[in-house]
């Protein structure tokens, strides 16, 4: 094995991933949310995995598939309304900055 720790560097002109989830946090604020949404779901169901009964494990593990994707549309629509809304404030900004 090699000593070289770091065997995969990036090409000069893109993003390290750290680079591109503060891109995409600054750009689109709910994505951390909708992501930890996510990931608070599926850990949680896997802690209750345990205690799932009689339930079969592939409609546990829909169940918790369903769960997670509910949080990550949820922060999507939550991201569409907020920027429907500031978008219809702006109008209404330059509408009365007109009169």
């Amino acid at each position: 094995m090699s000593a070289n720790r770091r065997w995969w560097v990036p090409p000069d002109d893109e993003d390290s991933v750290s680079e591109k989830l503060l891109r995409k946090t600054r750009e689109s604020p709910l994505m951390p949310i909708g992501l930890g949404g996510c990931l608070v779901v599926a850990a949680y169901r896997i802690y209750r995995l345990r205690s799932r009964g009689s339930t079969k494990m592939s409609i546990h593990l829909i169940h918790t598939r369903v769960a997670a994707q509910a949080c990550a549309v949820g922060a999507i629509m939550l991201g569409a309304v907020y920027t429907m809304y500031s978008d219809y404030m702006k109008r209404m900004a330059q509408d009365a900055g007109e009169k």
